[in-house]
């Protein structure tokens, strides 16, 4: 695996080679979520590239920043392990070179308003202006990014789809335990107890789609999954079953025959972020999927 830490090497080595690049952009401390999007390019035939990359625009928290987990040695030997062909490290001022703003300026509607907006204001144009820079640094045929941050995946395709981006970007499945809890860098932060406790999120995700095949409201489930989990001794901040392309919520009731009604066919997702003592978690499940 080759490693590069500026733009202008990798972008050299890059214009001699001849298969498609997949790209899987990440902020390290990986786990086997992003192992497998390098699992994936390689399977699509793809020359595997992942950067590693802090992003200090997307964190509306300082402390948050200060405390998120850096591995890189560690890292570069799962990617290794997993045949990622080319590492891409580099430090914030080949991201953001001085005297450039590169702040993109788009309209997301409901995207970047609604729950994670909500809760972390300024994180999503941070994260977009931050992928759209590294789509331009490595100009891939393919991007390869995680369902857990879906909302953010959400965002990132209507980035493409407004700036007519020549990348096609492909959803991977949320890695799990064998618990359930989906797998996240900010899991080692995770206390025993709250490591006990946090696997209530995908249990209840798992109980909101059950709940909606048989029409109970969105307020109810809400409701009861805010509870759920409160009672597992987590501190949830929201829970929301919403359209899996525009993020805009389900109707009361008769979410799913008035999606079938309607054609959209964008399927129906539930989201929620809780915090597990000082660690906030995020999840999503797909409670039908779009056609």
């Amino acid at each position: 695996m080759l490693i590069f830490k500026k733009v202008a090497d990798l972008r050299h080595w890059l214009d001699q080679q001849t298969l498609p690049v997949g790209f899987a952009p990440t902020m390290g401390a990986l786990h086997a979520g992003h192992l497998e999007l390098i699992h994936l390019a390689k399977t699509d035939g793809c020359l595997a590239v992942a950067s590693i990359f802090v992003n200090p625009t997307q964190f509306n928290d300082p402390k948050d920043l200060e405390k998120y987990p850096r591995t890189p040695e560690k890292d570069a030997e799962l990617l290794i392990g997993a045949g990622c062909d080319v590492l891409f490290m580099p430090p914030v001022e080949e991201v953001y070179p001085p005297g450039q703003d590169l702040t993109i300026d788009l309209d997301f509607g409901l995207l970047d308003t609604v729950m994670e907006g909500e809760f972390r204001p300024g994180h999503f144009l941070g994260m977009a202006t931050v992928v759209n820079r590294l789509l331009d640094i490595v100009r891939p045929q393919k991007l390869y990014m995680g369902q857990k941050d879906y909302q953010q995946l959400s965002i990132v395709r209507d980035m493409i789809r407004q700036l007519n981006l020549p990348v096609e970007l492909i959803m991977c499945p949320t890695v799990r335990e064998p618990d359930g809890l989906a797998m996240s860098s900010r899991n080692v932060r995770l206390s025993p107890e709250m490591r006990a406790a946090a696997p209530v999120i995908h249990q209840t995700l798992q109980w909101a789609k059950t709940a909606l095949e048989a029409d109970v409201s969105r307020e109810e489930i809400q409701a009861g999954a805010m509870d759920k989990l409160r009672a597992a001794g987590l501190r949830p901040e929201y829970f929301e079953l919403v359209d899996g392309f525009t993020l805009a919520p389900t109707p009361s009731k008769g979410a799913i025959a008035s999606m079938q009604e309607s054609g959209a066919g964008h399927g129906i997702v539930a989201c929620t972020a809780a915090f597990a003592g000082e660690v906030r978690l995020i999840d999503n499940l797909v409670l039908v999927a779009g056609r």
